[in-house]
């Protein structure tokens, strides 16, 4: 028998807009301080691969020539000089406030999943909130085509970019990088990011791989040619591949909006926690060594988590992190009046998602009911 992962959960409010791009991409790019080297786009996948595959596999220690070699995998991006002092209260909790981000850049290798069209906006973004303790997470996925209320940010080339009224969240990084999508995420929630990471295509692939794969029951068939993935119903053990083919998909499952392919990458998510756990990554140094190398070259952090040593203490604080402990959740929101491709926060409902994780409290079952859903959250158990 297959791991069933209860991916998606009653109170999840998956909203989701059909979009009318068809990025089926799931990356995140950065612009990223590589220290000396040229730092190329990054491309990012969902929470997951970085949250427990990247961090959690870090814990060990290793020799010196290993622990530089692992050290100057990792690529940063300064956050907080890029910002300044005009954020939220950083509130000292105990909680901690991620952001995971990814976009749909096809520049470099990820070349294989889509045409360079140059810019690259987030395909993906998620916001994960670690309890106090560290014992239990929520996870709130922001739908790329909301519209929010974009501030104004220091573009790429240095100008400015005025504030835009009713912009969809994904131009915030298009416009201004990682800088300004982490101040759009602040200023929609009030909520201070403490950290942020992408984790790109080939990396994501990698990571999978060297887990040995991760299991999957699929309830239905998913087939989509874009995504390159032709499941039938069962239990399956998805290698790099294949995984990466099932957190892009959108047209094979549901009613083929971005808010259903949401719902696939949360019930994946949760799928590859348990894998993280099965593997005897911390019991085995030949596996942490390999799982720390392949997770380290795949991700772009902010500036204070750009070491070893900052991601070993953070990985610490979270590998007792089941599958059981995350309760993920999308943004509430609602199909646009004026555009049905888009959708736009329900604020009160909001709110209380928010106002949540600032108290350090699990988002209310209230806060996502009879918000829009994507229709794929029995697919993936």
């Amino acid at each position: 028998m297959g791991t069933r992962v209860e991916g998606i959960e009653d109170t999840m409010g998956e909203q989701g807009e059909q979009g009318e791009r068809d990025t089926d991409g799931i990356s995140g790019s950065g612009e990223g301080r590589d220290r000396d080297r040229p730092a190329p786009a990054r491309r990012g996948l969902v929470i997951a691969a970085w949250s427990v595959a990247a961090l959690l596999v870090l814990g060990a220690g290793g020799g010196a020539v290993a622990y530089l070699k692992i050290d100057g995998n990792i690529r940063s991006v300064d956050i907080n000089t890029q910002l300044g002092d005009d954020r939220p209260q950083d509130i000292e909790d105990g909680s901690l406030d991620i952001l995971v981000l990814g976009s749909d850049s096809r520049s470099g290798a990820n070349g294989a999943y889509g045409r360079d069209e140059g810019a690259a906006r987030s395909d993906t973004a998620m916001v994960v909130h670690v309890h106090e303790g560290r014992k239990k997470a929520s996870v709130v996925s922001i739908p790329r085509d909301t519209l929010v209320t974009r501030p104004e940010c220091a573009r790429r080339d240095g100008t400015s970019e005025p504030a835009a009224y009713r912009a969809m969240f994904n131009t915030a990084y298009e416009v201004g990088g990682p800088a300004c999508a982490v101040k759009t995420v602040e200023q929609m929630s009030g909520v201070r990011m403490d950290h942020y990471v992408e984790v790109d295509f080939t990396g994501f692939k990698e990571i999978i791989d060297a887990l040995g794969g991760v299991q999957v029951t699929t309830t239905r068939p998913i087939k989509d040619g874009s995504s390159h993935l032709d499941l039938d119903p069962g239990t399956h053990q998805l290698d790099g591949e294949q995984a990466l083919g099932l957190v892009r998909t959108r047209k094979g499952v549901g009613d083929q909006s971005d808010l259903g392919r949401i719902q696939l990458q949360q019930a994946f998510v949760k799928a590859l926690v348990e894998q993280v756990g099965k593997v005897g990554v911390f019991t085995s140094p030949q596996k942490l060594w390999g799982l720390a190398d392949t997770a380290t070259k795949a991700v772009t952090t902010d500036s204070e988590l750009d070491g070893v040593k900052e991601l070993a203490d953070l990985a610490g604080g979270l590998s007792g992190l089941g599958a059981d402990d995350i309760h993920m959740i999308t943004l509430p929101v609602r199909y646009d009046t004026v555009d049905p491709n888009r959708v736009v926060p329900v604020e009160a409902q909001a709110g209380q998602v928010w106002q949540a994780l600032l108290s350090d409290l699990p988002v209310p079952a209230s806060a996502t009911r009879d918000t829009a859903t994507g229709a794929a959250a029995d697919v993936v158990r």
